[in-house]
């Protein structure tokens, strides 16, 4: 590290559980963040405040007015730019010592498994089901660490998954089908909600990249804000897991 990230990452090399060796080993990892939203946006924001070298942005869709109330890596004068081009501004502003790679489609099957496969830790702060089964495959596939989010309306909920064999997935967790449209847009959100989520989620994961503390690796953080109610449930492998049960292909 030269004196200029010494000084810019002082406090948190200060913590023994990151010290210098912690902050040099986020100085190299790669993140693969899907999902510019709610979520992504606080994530995103603070691995780049905090260090973590390569960021991966992953979305399609483009910025609009109804997103603002929320998703804070963007900004009224963005609307209609594609969101990762929003997110990489803001992130270069923050730090522009964090290279940020943009992707701005959908990742399916092959490419999937190859950009999970690249990274260190993948970030899913995506919104439906079917995204969520398809990341969580890809990080079972590759045996790559996988910080799972979601909120919606005044409740919130985080898991980490290791990749693997012998640990519970995303799979095991849910059922596959997906009918459920637990979307904000159809059920509203509070604000601060995903951005207590997302920073949970930001947490985890620099704790799983530098081995500090006990992650949430096999259980699953809930929060009611309404109540302000934390909860922990144990997380076990289904055995007849579709995902995670059988061997897995080269």
């Amino acid at each position: 590290m030269n004196d200029n990230q010494l000084l810019r990452y002082s406090r948190q090399i200060m913590l023994p559980q990151i010290d210098v060796g912690g902050q040099e080993q986020l100085l190299e990892c790669r993140v693969l963040i899907i999902g510019l939203g709610g979520l992504g946006s606080p994530v995103a924001m603070y691995l780049a405040a905090a260090g973590v070298g390569h960021l991966v942005l992953v979305d399609f869709d483009k910025v609009d007015l109804s997103n603002l109330q929320r998703q804070i890596i963007h900004t009224t004068d963005r609307i209609g730019q594609p969101k990762v081009d929003s997110a990489r501004r803001t992130l270069k502003a923050l730090n522009d010592d964090v290279r940020v790679d943009c992707i701005e489609h959908r990742l399916e099957d092959t490419e999937l498994r190859e950009e999970v496969s690249r990274a260190d830790l993948v970030i899913d702060a995506s919104d439906n089901f079917e995204t969520r089964f398809a990341i969580n495959a890809a990080c079972v596939q590759t045996r790559t660490p996988l910080v799972s989010g979601a909120a919606i309306r005044m409740e919130g909920q985080v898991a980490v998954f290791s990749g693997q064999p012998g640990g519970p997935c995303y799979q095991c967790l849910y059922p596959a089908d997906g009918q459920v449209d637990e979307t904000c847009s159809a059920n509203g959100v509070l604000a601060p909600m995903v951005g207590i989520i997302g920073s949970i989620q930001a947490n985890e994961a620099i704790k799983v990249l530098v081995g500090a503390g006990n992650p949430l690796t096999g259980r699953l953080l809930v929060i009611d804000a309404l109540h302000m109610q934390w909860r922990t449930l144990t997380l076990k492998a289904d055995p007849q897991c579709s995902v995670c049960s059988g061997p897995l292909s080269d």
